[in-house]
């Protein structure tokens, strides 16, 4: 669905993503492995358009995209969770759901705001409750419900559990294992290694700015060693 070849980024004059290259497949996990400062947000701001490549491709479908506007790699079917969460504080959680409800590419509504809040019935208990009153959690699930109210073919998971309490952790894996099986592409940065590789199909490790090290969660998951070598565990 994205492949991504030769990707060189600049802030300003710092070098972040040095000529990176990969594929996210069509309904396939991939997991996004490194150490903090290593590029993975700035790659995955790439792929969306929030920062344009100084050099190297980006396609969809085989379409050229690199550099679209975050809103029209949405339209591609590409739904984004971002560090941060990201919801309108303002808005109820109705409204923050409602306010993304469309149908997919292909014209299907498989995601619901009923099927959103089925998966997550918290949300259910704080339907009219706004952003700014939900918990960390609430939150958190809250913006994946609504990246899920696109109807995405590939979903961009940012740091989907960072400071979350256990229980909600577990929950929120709990989802990400339903929409993998789902169909929906997914691209996963988690802190934790081991179980974006146990969630993923295929991994990529960065480090300063390139992938180091990629193939098959199982194989990755099977050599500790080289893990350790890259992500420092």
């Amino acid at each position: 669905m994205i492949r991504f070849d030769g990707l060189h980024t600049f802030y300003g004059d710092s070098h972040i993503l040095h000529g990176v290259s990969a594929e996210i497949p069509v309904a396939t996990a991939v997991g996004l492995l490194g150490r903090n400062g290593m590029g993975k947000t700035t790659l995955i701001r790439t792929l969306m358009g929030y920062v344009r490549p100084a050099q190297g491709r980006v396609q969809c479908d085989g379409r050229e995209v690199a550099g679209l506007p975050p809103e029209k790699m949405a339209r591609l079917g590409i739904g984004y969770v971002p560090e941060g969460r990201g919801i309108f504080p303002n808005l109820s959680v109705r409204e923050n759901l409602v306010m993304a409800a469309r149908p997919g590419i292909d014209g299907k509504k498989a995601w619901t705001c009923e099927r959103v809040l089925a998966t997550f019935p918290r949300l259910a208990e704080r339907l009219n409750n706004g952003g700014n009153q939900l918990s960390g959690g609430e939150q958190q699930m809250l913006s994946i419900g609504r990246a899920l109210m696109t109807n995405p073919r590939l979903l961009i998971l940012d740091e989907a559990t960072e400071g979350l309490a256990p229980l909600i952790v577990a929950e929120i894996w709990r989802v990400i294992a339903g929409i993998r099986t789902s169909g929906i592409a997914t691209l996963i940065v988690d802190r934790d290694w081991r179980r974006v590789l146990a969630h993923t199909d295929r991994a990529l490790v960065m480090e300063k700015g390139q992938i180091v090290l990629h193939g098959a969660s199982a194989a990755l998951l099977a050599d500790p060693q080289a893990l350790a070598e890259r992500l420092g565990v």
